[in-house]
């Protein structure tokens, strides 16, 4: 072989090798912060933190404050809390994580606003790391980090790749109205965003788009366990002007960025190949800000839902999910099927 071509073969080589690094860096992240965390626990309290990868509270999640299962960062001394904090730092985003240290902080607000009634119900270390499966290298497992409008869930499939869905985050208050934080408003991009979209839309696109006067209490789905498309669907983003789509997928992106660079950009070229003209987007509510409102944006493979109604419309709930692949179920499935193949 001459040297020239050694060169090439050897250079493509190479750049194969660091697309494969790339892609599993997140895994390969987890893997080592979920030991980390694992190991620095006592026996007591791994056995609280860890569930089988098919127990069925892998898909028990929900985001209001009630009894969970797992090891809260109230039980965890100071280095394993860094521990456990290291690890949710290796599925975030930047934006992800401000937005998470900005919602567990939430919870003085509220403790406040609320003048600690009951007591102890709002605490910043109410956040619960639960670890479902061993994590090993070429090895299905998973972890969650959840409380009171925080939920993420993981799944390492193969022990190389990762998902993130369902991913809740919420704000109670959606904008601090007194005190030294007034005027904060963790998610008010996402609110921001989506009432531009909605405004920005001409009478006839509106009545498209406008699927109800009335917003719902709630986001739809709740926190089922799975989930499909929702009906009505809204607008196509075949029906936008050009603006009007590029608005459309920032916010999508904006979502999917709460999550880790190399996870967020996998999902949007996925979303890119479907075509973001299949993209849809719906409205309920008022279209000015304070009115009680909720959007939801769907795809092929993914729903989007932000509601803002509860307490007079400064009490707002958004998630992102996946049809196929919420706690990694069809990968899953994909795995089990080749494992067990004869």
């Amino acid at each position: 072989m001459r040297p020239t071509l050694r060169i090439a073969v050897a250079v493509l080589v190479w750049l194969a090798a660091s697309v494969s690094i790339f892609a599993h860096a997140p895994a390969v992240d987890m893997l080592a912060a979920a030991n980390g965390f694992l190991g620095a626990l006592s026996t007591d309290q791994k056995k609280q933190a860890t569930y089988a990868l098919t127990d069925a509270e892998r898909e028990n999640w929900f985001f209001t404050p009630v009894p969970r299962h797992g090891l809260p960062l109230k039980a965890m001394d100071e280095k394993q809390r860094d521990l456990a904090i290291a690890l949710l730092r290796t599925g975030l985003g930047q934006s992800g994580l401000a937005r998470a240290e900005a919602i567990m902080s939430m919870e003085l607000v509220l403790r406040e606003l609320e003048n600690n009634k009951p007591p102890g119900r709002r605490d910043p270390q109410l956040y619960f790391v639960t670890v479902f499966g061993s994590p090993t290298a070429d090895k299905s497992w998973g972890w969650r980090f959840e409380g009171h409008h925080l939920s993420f869930n993981f799944t390492v499939v193969d022990g190389s790749h990762v998902f993130f869905a369902p991913a809740f985050i919420g704000s109670n208050p959606a904008e601090v109205r007194s005190g030294p934080r007034t005027g904060e408003r963790v998610l008010g991009e996402e609110e921001d965003l989506g009432r531009a979209i909605v405004k920005s839309l001409d009478d006839a696109q509106r009545k498209i788009a406008i699927i109800e006067t009335k917003a719902p209490g709630e986001i739809v789905t709740a926190n089922k366990r799975e989930v499909g498309p929702l009906s009505p669907v809204g607008i196509t983003a075949a029906r936008l002007n050009a603006k009007q789509r590029e608005q459309l997928f920032s916010l999508v992106k904006l979502y999917l960025n709460r999550g880790r660079t190399e996870i967020a950009e996998e999902t949007v070229a996925e979303i890119t190949k479907a075509g973001i003209n299949n993209l849809t987007f719906a409205w309920a509510g008022g279209l000015e800000r304070g009115a009680p409102h909720y959007y939801r944006i769907q795809g092929a493979a993914f729903l989007i839902e932000f509601d803002n109604t509860q307490n007079s419309a400064n009490h707002v709930h958004s998630v992102f999910r996946d049809f196929k692949r919420d706690f990694g179920r069809d990968p899953l499935r994909d795995h089990y099927a080749k494992s067990h193949a004869p």
